[in-house]
């Protein structure tokens, strides 16, 4: 990345897998936050689920450099990047030390009602990143996608929405929106089973992978 230099990175969710100590799961957030500190440009986190199977959202935070909000929105270049947190139960209640299912994935109202703000004020075109699908693909969607899905073609503006969890590449259009799932690194070794990818937003708002 620091030779290709793209504007920011975003990595989708499960940065690191579960240990079995707090101390344990800290000391391998911190080697990996050591690789990625090293990018020349921002870096952005989304949290996936094995983020905060050990750890809290406070935490995770605490040792990286992610902002402090897990919901949270920057523009670049025209464009608004939305980052969302799906790390929440259907009851609302947010994902830490384990404390839920992988299958039981959620957007809470309080979320809901930001995204929608965020939304209506954007000037330009949208794309959101986010680790759970937010496509119909159980038991790795998010509860409430249908209703995420309504929020985004209402707005007009989204162009797609990038996601995990399911450790597969797949690419669905619903309703004039792409929703890109990208393969976890974790598969294999070797940069045949590389799971980066650069994204080109131009200047017609196509959108161009490579990777």
């Amino acid at each position: 990345f620091n030779q290709e230099k793209p504007a920011f990175v975003v990595e989708l969710g499960d940065l690191i897998d579960k240990a079995t100590t707090v101390e344990q799961e800290v000391g391998w957030l911190g080697t990996i936050e050591k690789r990625y500190a090293r990018l020349s440009m921002p870096r952005h986190y989304v949290l996936g689920n094995h983020c905060v199977t050990t750890l809290t959202k406070e935490e995770f935070a605490a040792h990286t450099g992610m902002s402090k909000t897990p919901h949270y929105a920057f523009n670049e270049a025209g464009v608004r990047f939305i980052v969302l947190d799906a790390c929440y139960r259907e009851d609302g209640v947010a994902y830490g030390r384990g404390n839920f299912d992988w299958k039981d994935s959620a957007i809470p109202q309080p979320a809901l009602d930001w995204l929608q703000a965020q939304l209506a004020s954007a000037k330009g075109p949208v794309v959101i990143f986010v680790h759970q699908r937010l496509d119909d693909s159980a038991p790795h969607n998010v509860k409430n996608a249908s209703a995420v899905r309504a929020m985004l073609e209402k707005s007009g503006k989204v162009l797609a929405v990038f996601q995990g969890h399911s450790h597969k590449n797949d690419c669905q259009q619903i309703a004039g929106i792409h929703y890109c799932t990208l393969v976890a690194m974790v598969e294999g070794s070797g940069l045949e089973n590389s799971g980066y990818t650069l994204l080109d937003v131009m200047p017609d708002h196509s959108l161009r992978l490579h990777g």
